[in-house]
C-alpha cells in the first residue's frame, strides 16, 4: 500500500469559487452531489471519497492526521494548487476538515463544520451495531442487494440509515463486495470517535453548523471549539438531526453559501 493513499474526487460546476466536500463515516462524496449542484454556479465543488470509503485506497488504520495529509496532498495537486480552497467537512469528514485547517492552513480559506464538535464522539456503541449487522451478511451467498436489504432490516428498520449503508455494497461478476473498508473502520472505531491533539490555531472564519436535534455539537465543546477556531460562529438547523445536509438541505445550502460568499 502507498503511504499516501490514493483518492477519488469527483468535480461539480465550472464557475464560481472553489469548495471542497467531506463526507462522513460509511458515506461518500456523492452524498454532497444535491447540495454541490444547489450551490451552482456561484460555487464549483470537489466531492472527495476519503480513505477507505468509495471509490478510494484503503489503508492499514485509521487515522485523521493521515486523512488530513491526503486530502492536503490531493488538493496541492490540482484543485488548490493556485489558491487557497473552502472546505465543508460533516461529522467523520468534519474532523479530518478541522484536523486539514489545522494542519495545513494556507489551503484553507474559510472552513465549515457540520455537526461534529473536537472532541471524543460517544458514538461507537451506535456504530458497532451498524457495523455489527453488516458482517452478518455471507457476501459468497448473497443473491441481490434487495436480498441484503431484507437481511439487514430487523437489525436496522430505519429504510434511510439502511439504504445509505447498502450504498457501499457493490457488485461485479465476482459477486458482491463491500466498497468501504469495514474491517479496519470497525476495528478502529475508537480511533474515528477520538480527536487529534493538535498544537494549532486555525485563525479564518469557521462556521460551525449543529442540528437542532443532534447532540454532537453541545455548549460545553463551545470552549475547546474557539481555542481552536478563534473565529468560530454557530449555526443551529431547526428540526435537524445529524444528517443536517440531508435532512435540511435548503437551510444547510443558504447557510454554507451565506458563510461563503459573504464580504
Amino acid at each position: 500500500m502507498s503511504d499516501t493513499p490514493r483518492l477519488y474526487t469527483r468535480e461539480i460546476g465550472e464557475t464560481g469559487e472553489r469548495v471542497v466536500f467531506l463526507h462522513g463515516l460509511f458515506g461518500q462524496g456523492r452524498n454532497f452531489t444535491q447540495i454541490a449542484k444547489a450551490i451552482q454556479p456561484r460555487l464549483r465543488s470537489l466531492l472527495v471519497d476519503l480513505p477507505d470509503h468509495g471509490r478510494s485506497d484503503w489503508t492499514e488504520q485509521v487515522d485523521f492526521v493521515a486523512m488530513a495529509d491526503a486530502v492536503a496532498a490531493t488538493l496541492r495537486a490540482d484543485f488548490a494548487a493556485g489558491a487557497p480552497v473552502h472546505v465543508v467537512g460533516h461529522s467523520m469528514g468534519g474532523k479530518v476538515a478541522m484536523v486539514l485547517a489545522l494542519r495545513h492552513p494556507d489551503l484553507v480559506d474559510r472552513l465549515v463544520v457540520a455537526d461534529i464538535s473536537p472532541v471524543r464522539s460517544n458514538d461507537g456503541g451506535e456504530f458497532e451495531h451498524l457495523l455489527g449487522a453488516l458482517a452478518t451478511i455471507d457476501l459468497a451467498t448473497l443473491g441481490s442487494r434487495g436480498e441484503a436489504d431484507e437481511q439487514l432490516r430487523e437489525p436496522i428498520p430505519n429504510d434511510t440509515v439502511r439504504g445509505f449503508l447498502l450504498q457501499n455494497l457493490r457488485s461485479s461478476s465476482d459477486g458482491f463486495a463491500w466498497q468501504a473498508n469495514l474491517d479496519v473502520l470497525r476495528r478502529d472505531l475508537g480511533r474515528i470517535g477520538a480527536f487529534p491533539e493538535l498544537d494549532a490555531t486555525f485563525d479564518h472564519p469557521t462556521l460551525w453548523i449543529a442540528g437542532e436535534r443532534s447532540d454532537y455539537v453541545r455548549p460545553e465543546y463551545a470552549p475547546t471549539m474557539r481555542a481552536l477556531f478563534p473565529k468560530v460562529r454557530l449555526v443551529t438547523l431547526k428540526g435537524a438531526g445529524h444528517w443536517v445536509h440531508s435532512e435540511k438541505p435548503e437551510a444547510f445550502v443558504s447557510a454554507i453559501t451565506t458563510f461563503l460568499l459573504a464580504d
